[in-house]
């Protein structure tokens, strides 16, 4: 099946793909996925309460012009005293709002006379219910506040303690095998490889790229050099451990290039192979029968680093249980641009310059690592199209 976008091929591959099962957690949520809905164990407020600082007051006393005497405070943290009927209350931010308030006069709208005050504002201008947040205005006892599918930042760790939830339920994170292959990569620490031979770049970036995210797990870094027995062989074992399994190189068109083969002879069902995106164009996306998935992505270092970024974050989170999974990337605009275009969805690599601004990083190609390190991201330029955009940004 041929995909003009890469968003379309990310959808259909996640047809055949499975999330992976739920636990119960009572730590540890920063950064994992959300598996069911978080539910108000209370309105929220609780009570109604003060929007400000100022004074409880009755509608029966706005129109009165003498002063009117403080017989009381309502502080936060504390039960609300009665409301008197001959004055006002002096209440702070927060605080409880007593039975019998109609409203809260804001402190800089009164004359402060010591144990009196005096309205300095047009008491036409007051209103039942001003500066009073009513109970349940957030959320009732029983809604939801919190949906599923949510990967748990800090502004969701503050509405889960507002609501008394320390335990919930998570989906488990994904746990993937990042497999490099080729006979020219070794694992070269500090001596200097063979002009012939290089240094396994991509097992650091797409490993780096994993980890940065809570809810996957590495289960294992593996190598296979070009022979197609061994590449069989550790596909089938790391499927026995993994979610899924993120492969670079062997997935072009040469003699040596396996892993169309052996992932058919392993039972996976090819939905796109070879995508209309430049770096990245041979990438190879397949699904087990039982929903795992299977992605190969070019050997060149570039072409790996983006299409994990573009393809394999993504589906990887389909399979975390996000609900929101495909990507949702903020635009910049391109200085400095030029005027090519290609018939190709263009990821071009970029750096930023100033917020919302970037330009293009001078590359030699998808093997130069030098401009893949001098990049903070690259934009999405569709087909045909050329220009400052603005266009799509995916940082690092």
């Amino acid at each position: 099946m041929k995909f003009e976008f890469p968003n379309d091929a990310l959808v259909a591959l996640s047809e055949k793909l499975n999330p992976v099962a739920t636990e119960s957690l009572d730590s540890s949520h920063q950064g994992r996925v959300l598996a069911s809905s978080v539910i108000a164990d209370r309105d929220s407020p609780a009570a109604d309460v003060s929007a400000m600082d100022g004074y409880a007051i009755r509608m029966t006393q706005v129109s009165q012009t003498t002063t009117l005497p403080i017989l009381g405070e309502s502080a936060a943290g504390s039960a609300a005293p009665e409301m008197p009927s001959d004055g006002v209350l002096r209440i702070f931010t927060g605080a409880i709002v007593p039975r019998g308030c109609d409203a809260v006069i804001k402190r800089e709208d009164t004359e402060d006379l010591g144990s009196e005050i005096r309205l300095t504002l047009d008491p036409t201008a007051i209103s039942i219910g001003q500066h009073i947040r009513r109970a349940g205005e957030n959320a009732s006892k029983g809604s939801t506040v919190l949906q599923p599918g949510i990967e748990i930042n800090g502004a969701h760790k503050a509405t889960m303690a507002n609501f008394g939830c320390s335990r919930i339920n998570s989906y488990r994170p994904v746990r993937v095998t990042v497999l490099t292959t080729g006979d020219e990569v070794g694992n070269f620490q500090q001596e200097a490889p063979m002009p012939w031979q290089l240094r396994n770049s991509n097992r650091e970036a797409i490993a780096t790229l994993l980890a940065a995210r809570n809810w996957i797990s590495i289960s294992s870094v593996e190598h296979c050099i070009d022979d197609q027995k061994q590449l069989q062989e550790t596909l089938a074992d790391c499927l026995n451990t993994s979610d899924a399994i993120l492969m670079t190189g062997g997935v072009s068109m040469g003699d040596y290039d396996y892993v169309p083969d052996v992932i058919k002879d392993l039972g996976g069902d090819i939905v796109f192979h070879g995508l209309p995106i430049r770096p990245g164009k041979p990438v190879l996306g397949a699904a087990t029968n039982d929903g795992k998935l299977l992605l190969g992505l070019p050997g060149n270092p570039v072409s790996a680093t983006i299409g994990c970024q573009r393809l394999g974050i993504p589906l990887l989170a389909y399979m975390a249980g996000k609900r929101d999974w495909l990507p949702k990337a903020p635009v910049v605009q391109v200085e400095n641009s030029g005027n090519k275009s290609i018939p190709l969805t263009w990821l071009r690599l970029v750096k930023l310059v100033e917020n919302g601004v970037a330009e293009p990083v001078i590359t030699q190609g998808s093997g130069d690592l030098v401009s893949l390190g001098n990049s903070d991201g690259f934009v999405e330029v569709p087909p045909q199209q050329n220009g400052k955009g603005p266009w799509p940004f995916h940082a690092w």
